[in-house]
């Protein structure tokens, strides 16, 4: 109905010959704060109009092409004074009619207001979404304001944390080091014997998740007449199916030397992480991340978990992992991201009493998708929206508190490999997916 009635009156009034006006590209057609006694209408070409301050700092706020009106404020308010310069982008071809043009048929469409006020209404209702759109941008930009500003303020105070860590890591490594080399040194000569279960331990760690774990202690228990300890510490520092004979000779000194093995490998490469997290704290207002290196990103998600075994012992943990190519990038970030994801899962776990992680890795076309998934409580929607925002934590309570930057770090650091991730919840599960590009 609208359109039937903008074509009549359009026909009535802009279809004169001798009222169109050519324009050239560059030209202005009106002045900002100056005199319009004209309603135009846009035959063809293209024109723009802009506000300034004082005569500076002009900003674009409107453009027009066919079928647009221009001058509709400063032609019906009665004022007559133009709120903005309207200049042509490029060559234009308008209509007009001024405030001497007689009502068409005014018996049958009333006076002129009442003929264009379908006009009046509609240009009433673009300036009223565009003044939506610029406060939707205002508050928008001020968001990223603020959160630059946050940036800036964890971004100092990760740094002064940083050097601190990195000094305090710096003697953890050396220290270990030395304790190493000394136990490494009083077993050779006191206890040859319990050398290899101790070189095991400290060159593999822990390899088998604890899923795997319990399922070869029931085994071995059967197999072998082991008691369940020993069978489940076993079962833990070997990942095949057979256990050597000098392993059974004396099962829990083997044992006992191998956690003493197992705990300098552990401490060895929490040691390395840890340099390597202090530097993504450091990195945090950052963007871009050195690729220095082929990573197998399956083993990196091992690694992890390794890192993690004393959280995850509660926990059973199925890896599936699936073939993957090479990724280009830092094993040590990547390593990263997903002790957060699985920490976070841990602790949203707590008080499940069969808590279940699944880690899942393929490739889909140039992408490694992964997906880690736990069964721990719903994560509500209002939470959702803002776990990867650097400054939120739900964890407020005694010892179990946190600063907020964990998962921000994760978006971080998959965002500057150009990746992404998502969460997903339901009363059920908990999915974290995230997508890693793969280089041609």
């Amino acid at each position: 109905m609208y359109q039937a009635d903008l074509t009549s009156l359009i026909n009535r009034y802009f279809s004169q010959p001798e009222r169109t006006l050519l324009v050239e590209a560059g030209a202005t057609l009106i002045e900002q704060n100056g005199a319009n006694e004209r309603l135009y209408y846009v035959l063809d070409g293209e024109l723009e109009g802009y506000v300034s301050e004082r005569g500076e700092n002009s900003t674009k706020v409107f453009s027009a092409s066919q079928g647009a009106f221009i001058g509709v404020y400063s032609f019906f308010s009665g004022i007559g004074i133009a709120s903005s310069q309207v200049i042509a982008k490029t060559d234009a071809r308008l209509a007009w009619i001024d405030r001497n043009i007689p009502a068409v048929e005014e018996t049958t469409f009333g006076p002129l207001t009442a003929q264009f006020t379908p006009v009046i209404v509609n240009e009433l209702s673009r300036r009223q979404w565009r003044a939506t759109q610029e406060a939707m941008a205002k508050e928008k930009a001020l968001r990223k304001l603020n959160l630059a500003e946050q940036m800036t303020t964890l971004g100092q105070l990760a740094a002064g944390i940083a050097h601190e860590l990195n000094n305090t890591i710096g003697v953890v490594s050396s220290k270990s080091e030395r304790l190493e080399n000394i136990i490494v040194t009083l077993l050779e000569e006191l206890h040859p014997e319990a050398s290899q279960f101790f070189d095991h331990g400290l060159l593999y760690g822990q390899k088998s998740s604890s899923s795997d774990a319990r399922i070869r202690a029931k085994e071995f228990e059967k197999r072998y007449g082991l008691d369940r300890s020993t069978a489940k510490d076993l079962a833990r520092a070997l990942p095949s199916e057979e256990i050597s004979a000098h392993w059974l000779k004396n099962p829990q000194q083997a044992v006992k030397y191998w956690k003493m093995g197992r705990d300098l490998h552990d401490l060895r490469s929490a040691s390395k992480h840890t340099v390597g997290i202090v530097r993504s704290v450091k990195q945090l207002g950052r963007a871009d991340i050195d690729t220095v290196e082929e990573v197998d990103v399956n083993e990196s998600i091992n690694r992890a978990v390794s890192l993690l075994h004393s959280d995850l012992r509660p926990v059973s943990v199925r890896i599936r992992p699936g073939e993957l190519p090479l990724f280009k990038g830092s094993q040590t970030e990547l390593v990263q991201v997903w002790v957060n994801i699985i920490k976070n899962a841990c602790d949203a776990m707590a008080d499940i009493q069969t808590p279940e992680i699944e880690i899942k890795t393929r490739q889909n076309r140039n992408r490694i998708l992964v997906t880690i998934t736990n069964n721990g409580p719903e994560i509500e929607p209002h939470t959702r929206r803002r776990i990867f925002d650097p400054n939120f934590t739900t964890k407020k309570g005694g010892l179990c508190f946190g600063l907020g930057l964990g998962l921000s770090i994760v978006r971080r650091i998959i965002s500057g490999y150009g990746g992404s991730i998502a969460v997903k919840s339901d009363q059920a599960k908990t999915i974290f997916r995230i997508k890693l590009p793969i280089e041609d």
